[in-house]
């Protein structure tokens, strides 16, 4: 993707050494300006210009210091004209008239409580994720979205120039750029596959598709910002509360059928391996109508709830 964004080329100097100049240029100019002055209280006047200079340059070298440190930059601006991104690691010293806006390139992690979405079929359900993110791209950072007024809150109505009032600004942005991409991705599925085709995904059992999707629809978004996804997942997922208990039980009911049917197959193959075993035998002969009551004793035995209570039989089989 196309950027603006360069590296800073500008004066750079050792910050150390600048910092032992600003505190000479002071003293030197006091001293010059002392010295100037005659016996009768007179001073010449391109001395105390000179003194006066010396002394101004002073408290104008302290505005130039930069400290950087790994993962950091800072966006240099000359009078509004972007002139470049200064990421030199360590204590540095420029132009003291380039305004700087102090960046965090470092991975950030975002939380997002649940939010109430519909999914395909209209179901109401509490979705939620994690997002990992950083920044990518620092000219479209700054200069591209409002940064401004994203960073207001009651009682501020300004960015300021440090980390953390900047950096909260882009949390804000991706927060709300997160929420309208979950929305958009819920909304494309259902679920479960309990009221769709059992082949089509769905938000419950296809996490790895729908965290995929959702790294590409943040991507979309947040491009603007010049801001990366580094990881989008899925981290709570449940009906919304005014039928939750609507679907518990009718889960519970599939749950019951499932195991029903699991026992009704069961019963059937031990129903008819008792028979065979029984003709093959030949233990005793039976015709299709004591068969029948046979099937249906052993089937009631087998899926009944409740422990069958034997009954002994002292008569003959056709009594």
């Amino acid at each position: 993707m196309e950027t603006k964004e360069f590296a800073f080329n500008g004066l750079v100097l050792n910050g150390f050494l600048m910092l032992f100049v600003g505190f000479l240029l002071p003293i030197t100019g006091i001293a010059i300006f002392v010295s100037g002055i005659g016996s009768e209280g007179n001073i010449s006047p391109v001395v105390g210009i000179v003194g006066v200079l010396a002394i101004l340059f002073g408290v104008l070298i302290f505005r130039g210091f930069i400290r950087l440190e790994p993962n950091e930059a800072r966006v240099m601006m000359f009078f509004g004209e972007y002139r470049g991104t200064f990421t030199l690691v360590g204590f540095h010293w420029v132009n003291p008239f380039i305004n700087t806006k102090h960046l965090s390139l470092r991975a950030r992690n975002l939380d997002a409580e649940p939010i109430k979405v519909n999914d395909k079929v209209g179901n109401p359900v509490m979705i939620g994720m994690v997002l990992v993110w950083k920044l990518r791209d620092t000219y479209k950072a700054i200069f591209e979205i409002d940064s401004q007024t994203m960073a207001r809150t009651a009682g501020s109505n300004t960015l300021g120039t440090d980390v953390t009032s900047i950096m909260r600004a882009f949390e804000r942005f991706v927060q709300i750029q997160s929420d309208a991409a979950l929305r958009q991705v819920a909304g494309q599925y259902a679920y479960d596959n309990a009221e769709v085709d059992t082949s089509e995904p769905t938000l419950r059992d296809s996490g790895e598709e729908i965290n995929r999707q959702l790294e590409e629809k943040l991507d979309e978004r947040l491009a603007m910002a010049g801001i990366e996804i580094v990881e989008a997942r899925i981290n709570y997922l449940a009906y919304a509360p005014e039928i939750a208990a609507v679907m518990l039980r009718r889960q519970q009911a599939s749950a019951i059928i499932s195991a029903r049917e699991k026992i009704v197959e069961g019963a059937v193959s031990m129903v008819k391996m008792a028979l065979e075993r029984l003709s093959e035998d030949g233990i005793v002969e039976l015709d299709e109508e004591k068969k029948a009551a046979m099937v249906s004793n052993l089937m009631v035995v087998l899926c009944g709830d409740n422990t069958a209570q034997p009954v002994v039989n002292t008569g003959t089989l056709n009594m």
